[in-house]
């Protein structure tokens, strides 16, 4: 369920070039997200809210982990945010990846690129939590603009993928060879160009597409994100029927 609510800052951080870590206190959110949802975050001096996907949430501590990129002004003014100031948020939005069908011991792959990346930490949280075999492909422009290298090892195997080989595998996450693994599943997040090559390169297993997209309202009213769709409805909004979809369902 979507609630308001005006949340504490914990801490905003800078963890790569253009890249930064946003904590939040939230005792609703930090028990009720799913991953592949996103909060809708008021900014000071800005009319419309900036989606920022959910990187994580520590139910122990009720804290929620943003993690988000300077693109325009209103990334811009977030990271004059200090510790105790306030955000008003909107969230948990949107509808997550699916885990129903998981078991124990099933394999999957997560694959993001860039700003991608932070949903498929939270969900390689709740994956690691049903003990379900996890392979992670993540790719950076460079080595500057990686971040949570650490944090996905600790929660299964990781490939990091550089577009300029500064890091890890040279090229992008599509060029990793994965031909000796069974994968159950596939997992995506990343910016559409991205998807399209994922969709195509594992157009044999089942998988779930996470979408990037600026929103206007973000509750689904304003028609400003829509994705064709294989169903009778024709389009869907990427804010109120997304951001996460199965891969068999959009046409990209």
């Amino acid at each position: 369920m979507i609630r308001k609510e005006v949340l504490p800052i914990v801490s905003n951080k800078q963890i790569a070039h253009e890249s930064y870590e946003l904590v939040l206190k939230s005792e609703y959110i930090s028990s009720s997200a799913i991953p592949g949802q996103f909060l809708h975050v008021s900014i000071r001096n800005h009319t419309l809210r900036r989606p920022l996907s959910i990187a994580a949430v520590d139910q122990i501590n009720d804290t929620v982990t943003l993690l988000y990129k300077v693109v325009g002004s209103g990334t811009s003014d977030l990271i004059t945010y200090n510790e105790n100031d306030e955000l008003d948020v909107l969230g948990p939005s949107g509808n997550g990846f699916v885990l129903d069908d998981l078991e124990k011991n099933d394999e999957v792959l997560l694959i993001g690129g860039g700003i991608g990346v932070p949903p498929l930490h939270f969900l390689a949280q709740k994956l690691a939590q049903k003990q379900v075999k996890m392979t992670m492909v993540l790719g950076f422009l460079s080595k500057e603009y990686m971040f949570y290298e650490a944090e996905f090892k600790a929660l299964g195997h990781t490939i990091i993928a550089t577009d300029n080989g500064s890091y890890g595998e040279k090229g992008r996450v599509t060029d990793v060879d994965l031909s000796d693994y069974n994968f159950k599943h596939y997992y995506s997040c990343g910016p559409l160009p991205m998807l399209k090559a994922v969709k195509e390169k594992y157009a044999h297993l089942s998988g779930f597409l996470s979408f990037e997209e600026r929103f206007g309202c973000g509750v689904g009213a304003c028609f400003a994100c829509v994705i064709p769709t294989k169903d009778d409805a024709g389009y869907k909004k990427i804010c109120q029927n997304g951001p996460v979809f199965s891969s068999e369902e959009v046409l990209i």
